[in-house]
């Protein structure tokens, strides 16, 4: 099963990009950037404030139906952001004079339906990822390994909410034990040596193909480790992730002593999307 968190946290209505986070069993979405998508504003944080007391006239509480999520932010880093399930969503729509409204309706409904239709056939949502990939120009070798890792990545993340895990943070926290191990680097450093500036690009979507099967290794190293050692709690995990990035970076080292170049690299498909093209761009 696709890992909903690990893919998919961006859509895009028309020209617009969309904020979006699984909770709760279900999408929540934005409220600021539909606001921005529907043209409302030219100041959607204004907009949003300005809305918020209107539809708290209207009957509609804003503070009860409104939760904050953390999402990736214009600096990279997480923010608590305004946000609406679907239902609540189409509501705070009708009070939105625009043009774009009922387009943004049907749109907003066809991504519910599409979410029903991975629950009754999970092989939906790894199908339309890999459309997703072969739309941008990824090479069908690449997908087909960023495919097989999304899913050890599920079966890592289960595994560690059966343990104990809730918040962000802390899955946060033992991603980076596994990545510093198996390549020196924590996710934010990585994203950085690579070039990776914007907050929604996710570090995976350019990994070469060594990197991406090194992830995989930790991660499934770890998912093993775990259940052998029966680890619980963030220091136990924290322990056991860093061990399986351990087995990954031994791995590392081994091949570039035998290929003689560094595997950690700063090639990425930034430049991909839109292209019809299978290069990375960055230094050989």
């Amino acid at each position: 099963m696709i890992n909903m968190n690990e893919h998919n946290a961006l859509v895009a209505f028309q020209d617009k990009q969309i904020r979006r986070i699984w909770h709760n069993n279900e999408w929540h979405f934005s409220v600021i950037d539909v606001v921005n998508a529907l043209d409302a504003s030219t100041i959607p944080k204004r907009y949003w404030s300005d809305l918020k007391i209107k539809l708290s006239q209207e009957g509609f509480e804003p503070y009860d139906k409104i939760v904050q999520l953390k999402m990736p932010a214009e600096d990279s880093k997480l923010r608590l952001t305004d946000c609406a399930n679907t239902k609540n969503m189409f509501r705070i729509i009708q009070s939105i004079p625009s043009k774009k409204a009922e387009p943004f309706k049907q749109w907003l409904a066809q991504l519910g339906k599409e979410r029903i239709e991975e629950i009754e056939n999970p092989e939906l949502a790894q199908d339309r990822v890999k459309e997703y990939y072969e739309l941008k120009g990824y090479p069908q070798d690449w997908i087909d390994k960023r495919l097989r890792g999304i899913a050890i990545r599920q079966d890592l993340t289960d595994e560690w909410k059966s343990r104990g895990v809730q918040e962000e943070k802390d899955f946060a926290i033992l991603t980076n034990e596994i990545s510093k191990a198996t390549f020196g680097k924590t996710v934010g450093e990585y994203k950085q040596f690579k070039g990776l500036k914007k907050p929604n690009q996710n570090l995976r979507d350019h990994m070469t193909d060594w990197e991406l099967i090194l992830t995989m290794v930790g991660e499934k190293a770890t998912t093993d480790i775990t259940i052998a050692k029966d680890a619980k709690g963030l220091p136990q995990l924290t322990h056991t992730a860093k061990e399986g990035g351990d087995i990954a970076k031994n791995t590392r080292k081994e091949l570039e002593q035998k290929i003689g170049k560094s595997i950690v690299s700063n090639k990425n498909y930034q430049h991909l999307e839109g292209k019809k093209k299978n290069k990375f761009i960055g230094d050989e």
